[in-house]
């Protein structure tokens, strides 16, 4: 079965980019092989407030003939962008079953920048998602939300963690007063930062990551370490180096960097919102709290131990091997 996926995140570090490339191996594992129809190749543009992210100028042909060359039984469209919009049209008009992917709370992340009401920017997403056979959504309670604003068809797809790679360790990687608070991810405005930044916490806070808020916030808290993006063993080693996990972010459908962090033996202190809910559920291995402060001192407390037993109910291999059964029902369907 060759599953193409359609995507506009492409050559970019985030969440929607890596649950891809991650399962692109274990799902060969299952009957399944992944071909991709991304920006590259196709005329762009920036997308307006977060220039590292373009946005392609592809029409439903030109997205069809490059479905159709890599040989497709089955059309994923992974995002709501250009590229999705050419995707889902090409299907529709010759009658394909497909399946999409809710990633991002777009909604959200677009209120965050301009006065849009969300009411509007849901109807927009339920137009989009409404004729795939399967909605995937990575956590129950994110699948619970949506079906509560409408979208049909919803089930989850959950995300794994390289074990191997992220795991406790003895390491001098921060070199820094502790205890040591860190956060990893985009430097962006929906990521929440400030409500972590403004902390008055002991020890030091770390932000590992990129992103369009990264100068302003590195001039607004300047005894805050910046440590830019990092990737495979040198960020291992810096989870591994850390005291607590602080995600402070609201927005976020699941946050990859939560169960990196578990694996790595990192508590968590975050929000009781989507996402931390989830990932921690009833396993004692982080803190939620609507007092950010108070959780993190709480996530003080818990042990290396919890915090990378929990890890280990996420892996690749379940998150493929859910992938591909979703697209084999919904495929099934379409022979029915």
């Amino acid at each position: 079965m060759k599953i193409v996926v359609a995507t506009d995140a492409w050559g970019q570090t985030n969440g929607v980019v890596f649950a891809y490339q991650r399962i692109a191996e274990p799902v060969r594992e299952f009957g399944a092989e992944l071909g991709f129809v991304t920006p590259e190749g196709f005329r762009s543009a920036p997308l307006p407030t977060y220039p590292g992210i373009r946005l392609a100028f592809a029409t439903a042909a030109e997205v069809g003939r490059r479905i159709e060359r890599l040989g497709a039984t089955h059309v994923h469209i992974a995002t709501e962008g250009p590229i999705g919009w050419a995707a889902r049209r090409y299907c529709v008009q010759r009658s394909l079953r497909f399946t999409t992917s809710y990633h991002t709370r777009f909604p959200e992340y677009v209120r965050a920048r301009l006065p849009a009401p969300l009411g509007w920017s849901y109807a927009y997403l339920r137009r989009f998602h409404a004729p795939a056979e399967r909605v995937l959504a990575p956590t129950i309670s994110m699948k619970q939300e949506l079906e509560r604003r409408g979208f049909a068809n919803v089930a989850l797809w959950t995300r794994g963690v390289d074990h191997a790679l992220f795991r406790p360790r003895e390491t001098s990687a921060l070199n820094l007063p502790r205890p040591i608070f860190l956060n990893v991810g985009r430097v962006a405005v929906e990521k929440n930062l400030e409500a972590f930044l403004d902390l008055d916490l002991p020890g030091s806070k770390v932000i590992v990551g990129d992103g369009p808020a990264r100068a302003s916030l590195q001039r607004r808290y300047p005894d805050v370490h910046f440590l830019g993006e990092k990737f495979g063993a040198g960020l291992a080693e810096i989870f591994a180096s850390a005291d607590a996990f602080v995600f402070p972010s609201r927005t976020d459908t699941f946050g990859v960097v939560l169960i990196e962090a578990l694996a790595s033996g990192l508590p968590v202190a975050a929000y009781p919102v989507t996402g931390p809910l989830d990932v921690i559920d009833d396993s004692g291995a982080g803190a939620l709290d609507e007092d950010l402060r108070r959780a993190c001192l709480k996530a003080l407390d818990i042990s290396r131990e919890r915090a990378r037993a929990r890890s280990l109910a996420f892996t690749w291999r379940e998150s493929a091997r859910q992938f591909v059964d979703h697209v084999g029902a919904a495929r099934e369907l379409a022979v029915a």
